[in-house]
């Protein structure tokens, strides 16, 4: 039965796929990913006879053909994306062109996966929501070629504090830098930038807003990069009330035994 499953691959590491993107990954028929940021090593799920199509190499009018090509056949497409496909994996573009070119709803399937901001805490070993801290994270990322929204400017962004999380973005690191302190974020920020998470060559640089900037042009890093700005990275923090014994929940008395 025709199907075209758009997945979400992870962030590097082929082991943070989830099972059921593996599963349909080595049902599919066709196979396009995107081979600029996904691990190929996810490949090796597919079957031996699939049709593999690295989409770095095609624009949307490409990808769309195979992809209807493929259901007309009454075959299964493996859409394969970076991290979560929800999340700056440009699916609803497909997703859309697939309804104009009339494919059904029930024909697609989202299957979401780990993204590189949750793979980054991971790597940091930190908690994004410290109690009296933070308690939003604000995903996001500079203005490029995509353009931002008049309200969803940095700076304007920044006047929040929150824990931020910064795609796309470490190549212009001076000026994302500049635009937190214009929205107000103290120039000893402590910053945390993860470069290919979950992959064998992971690096952490750690820094400030005042500093990193210069850390990163030292390190050479342009892409593949992860900028969490928070004061959670540095910072005294209340304990959860989850599991302090004087707080009830519904699973358990809050009256400190002791």
């Amino acid at each position: 039965m025709a199907k075209i499953y758009f997945i979400g691959a992870g962030p590097g590491d082929p082991e943070l796929i989830t099972i059921k993107g593996q599963r349909l990954i080595g049902e599919a028929d066709v196979v396009i990913y995107a081979g600029s940021l996904v691990n190929p090593e996810i490949l090796k799920y597919a079957r031996k006879d699939a049709a593999i199509y690295n989409s770095a190499m095609m624009n949307l009018d490409e990808v769309l053909q195979v992809e209807l090509e493929t259901l007309k056949k009454g075959q299964v497409v493996a859409r394969v994306h970076t991290g979560d496909p929800a999340i700056y994996g440009a699916i609803q573009e497909q997703m859309d062109g697939l309804r104009k070119a009339g494919i059904k709803d029930e024909v697609m399937e989202v299957i979401p996966g780990v993204s590189s901001f949750l793979a980054t805490a991971a790597a940091l070993k930190q908690e994004y929501t410290l109690p009296n801290v933070s308690q939003t994270i604000i995903v996001t990322r500079m203005e490029g070629r995509t353009p931002m929204p008049a309200k969803e400017k940095l700076y304007m962004l920044a006047q929040h504090q929150a824990t931020m999380c910064i795609f796309l973005s470490v190549q212009g690191i001076d000026v994302v830098m500049s635009q937190l302190k214009e929205g107000g974020y103290p120039g000893d920020t402590p910053v945390a930038i993860v470069v290919r998470a979950t992959w064998p060559d992971q690096r952490i640089i750690r820094g400030t807003i005042d500093t990193i900037a210069e850390i990163i042009h030292k390190e050479g890093v342009v892409r593949q990069a992860m900028i969490v700005v928070s004061h959670v990275l540095n910072s005294d923090y209340e304990l959860s009330k989850l599991y302090d014994s004087q707080f009830t929940t519904m699973f358990r008395d809050g009256t400190d035994k002791k």
